[in-house]
């Protein structure tokens, strides 16, 4: 082999390490730069610290509600009166925008548990405390936009597409509800 091409096969190997090199420079670093953005679209730690929660519904008494945070929205919980139960059962499912029945969103009669956040626009419902407007279904009443929800948590009238969301919960005792 002579001299020249024994120099021009070593350029060409070191221009393709070199090549080599800053591409795999490149993608390092685009990777690297990419990072934070993709860690930006996951939960906020905070949110994550909330993913269940456990709550004492010792305190609160029929007829009444408790609202908690979960995941950065509120939750109701609701100890249902024995008319209130009746109200939601007697209603004809078929007669329904959402189809559900009481017993599908409840796991014990006298409990409701649903997100607080109304379907249509995201707004929060009134009827939590006793002196709010509950709508002419007993339940919940966003004044935003006039959707009613009766005392199930389903939408009745006005614009929401879908009855307020119930979670994943499960009693852990009978005083205590896991919500997550």
């Amino acid at each position: 082999m002579s001299a020249d091409s024994k120099k021009n096969c070593e350029g060409e190997t070191r221009r393709g390490f070199m090549q080599m090199f800053a591409a795999s420079l490149g993608v390092f670093g685009g990777a690297m730069a990419a990072w934070p953005l993709v860690n930006s679209l996951n939960p906020a730690k905070d949110t994550m610290a909330l993913s269940s929660v456990e709550v004492d519904i010792a305190d609160i008494p029929v007829g009444s509600s408790k609202t908690i945070m979960w995941r950065g929205k509120p939750v109701f919980i609701r100890h249902r009166t024995e008319k209130e139960i009746s109200m939601a059962n007697a209603v004809d499912v078929k007669s329904l925008t959402d189809k559900q029945s009481d017993d599908e969103r409840v796991q014990r009669p006298e409990w409701l548990v649903a997100v607080g956040v109304c379907t249509h626009l995201g707004c929060i419902p009134q009827g939590q405390k006793p002196t709010e407007n509950r709508g002419e279904y007993g339940g919940w009443f966003c004044s935003c936009h006039g959707s009613e929800y009766d005392t199930s948590g389903r939408i009745r009238k006005g614009p929401a597409p879908k009855n307020l969301v119930v979670p994943p919960y499960k009693f852990v005792s009978d005083t205590t509800i896991k919500i997550g």
